[in-house]
C-alpha cells in the first residue's frame, strides 16, 4: 500500500512519504515535533523546573508518535504551522505593545 496524492497531506507528500514510506514517515515526525514544540513554548510554556520540563517534553515527544499517523492523511503539520504563525504574529504585537507602552511612561 502506497499514499497518493489523494489520500496524504500536502506535507506529507512534500516530504516523500509516497516514495519512501519510512523516511518520510520519519520525516513527517521530525517536522511535526519540531512543530508542537515550537507551539508549545510561543503559547504555552512557564518557567519549570527542569525535571517537569524534562517530563512534559518527553511526553510531547511520545505524543506526536500518534499524530505522525494522523498527518499523514490529514493536515496534522499545516494546522501546528498555522498555529505557530499566529502566535508568533501574537508574541511580535504583544512586544512592540510593551515597548510602546514602557516609552510612553
Amino acid at each position: 500500500m502506497s499514499a497518493t496524492g489523494e489520500d496524504s497531506s500536502p506535507i506529507a507528500l512534500l516530504l516523500g512519504i509516497n516514495e519512501h514510506p519510512v523516511a518520510g514517515f520519519f520525516l513527517l515526525y521530525l517536522v511535526i515535533t519540531i512543530l508542537t514544540i515550537l507551539v508549545y513554548q510561543l503559547g504555552f510554556a512557564k518557567k519549570l523546573p527542569l525535571l517537569k520540563s524534562a517530563v512534559i517534553y518527553i511526553l510531547l515527544i511520545l505524543g506526536c508518535f500518534p499524530l505522525t499517523f494522523f498527518g499523514i492523511g490529514l493536515p496534522v503539520a499545516e494546522g501546528l504551522l498555522c498555529a505557530a504563525a499566529v502566535l508568533i504574529i501574537y508574541k511580535i504585537r504583544l512586544h512592540q505593545s510593551k515597548k510602546n507602552k514602557a516609552e510612553h511612561l
